[in-house]
């Protein structure tokens, strides 16, 4: 089996789009690669969190994160700072990466704007923590969405030269598993901003602890616009916000676009937000009923995570410790 390695920041509530774009893809992969699932709360502090909210928010992912179906006795899931080495190889990836790498990351570019200046310097080098914790297991296979495509490149970089640096052929190559139709799910109040756990609207996005009647009122509430839905895909351009909705249905639903316009097509957005809230409380409710029943036992899932911790040290120290040997540092 390869190893995946993939993260997930714990600030927030996980959202249908983290559901969809990650969550569901990281239970597929379990049952033919050993994987390695982490919480990044190392990342999520280079913007900065409420100390209190970001421990509370690491164990309602982990809970979402097992009611969706994660193994962690047959896999491995951990938050990232219970893991030193993952720091540790950091700072020496902060050491091996070039400015002019960093400098052409569209995503700083992005979440900075005008106003780089005043950003952390730990969201500049976050794709370097990025490279280090997958290569700190020697990770072959990351899922990421196509956003997170350069960081995979510029992990990749670091790598080669590294080991062209120290003449070793120690790090591997990394390959992106990139699902070729994975959903790219929007805000319910704009269908042309992705569905986002840090809008200041609930009503833009489906929470996966979301009961049926907040799912049912959201959906109600959704954006649409006046005319039917079309008989095909092809009437959907320029009308983001149905397109999303269809998009959502078809997801969840494990069927096509044109599948669901063969059902739905020239009805009114009614009818088909009643069959569309039907798909999302069948699907989504289990997952947020289960993840209740886990708040409630915030020990147990603080020693999920320890376990986690544990079995993932047991695999990153000795080869951090190596590439420390490698760069000179005296043990």
């Amino acid at each position: 089996m390869q190893r995946i390695f993939s993260g997930i920041q714990p600030t927030g509530i996980p959202q249908l789009g983290n559901y969809l774009g990650a969550i569901r893809n990281w239970v597929g992969l379990q049952a033919d690669h050993e994987c390695i699932f982490c919480l990044v709360d190392l990342h999520a502090i280079t913007v900065w969190q409420d100390p209190e909210v970001l421990r509370q928010q690491t164990l309602a992912q982990t809970a979402v994160l097992l009611a969706a179906g994660i193994d962690p006795k047959a896999h491995i899931l951990f938050n990232q700072s219970a893991v030193s080495a993952h720091a540790r190889l950091g700072w020496i990836f902060d050491c091996v990466s070039r400015l002019g790498w960093l400098n052409r990351m569209t995503q700083f570019k992005d979440k900075a704007g005008k106003d780089r200046e005043n950003h952390s310097a730990g969201l500049y080098v976050y794709p370097n923590l990025m490279a280090a914790d997958i290569l700190a297991y020697k990770a072959t296979r990351v899922p990421v969405g196509d956003d997170q495509r350069q960081h995979l490149e510029l992990a990749n970089d670091i790598a080669q030269k590294f080991n062209h640096d120290y003449g070793v052929d120690f790090f591997p190559a990394i390959e992106p598993l990139i699902p070729p139709a994975a959903a790219r799910i929007m805000s319910l109040r704009d269908g042309t901003k992705k569905m986002s756990k840090s809008d200041p609207s609930a009503q833009s996005r489906i929470e996966m602890t979301d009961d049926a009647d907040a799912i049912a009122l959201k959906i109600r509430r959704a954006k649409t616009d006046p005319e039917p839905l079309p008989s095909e895909p092809a009437g959907l351009q320029d009308r983001p916000e149905a397109r999303n909705l269809v998009d959502i249905y078809a997801a969840l639903a494990g069927i096509t676009a044109a599948d669901v316009l063969a059902r739905h097509g020239g009805k009114g957005f009614g009818p088909f937000k009643t069959a569309l809230t039907e798909v999302l409380v069948q699907n989504i409710v289990p997952i947020a009923d289960e993840t209740r029943r886990l708040l409630e036992a915030p020990d147990h899932l603080r020693a999920v995570l320890r376990d986690g911790a544990a079995r993932a040290a047991q695999i990153a120290e000795p080869i951090v410790s190596e590439a420390e040997r490698l760069v000179g540092f005296l043990k």
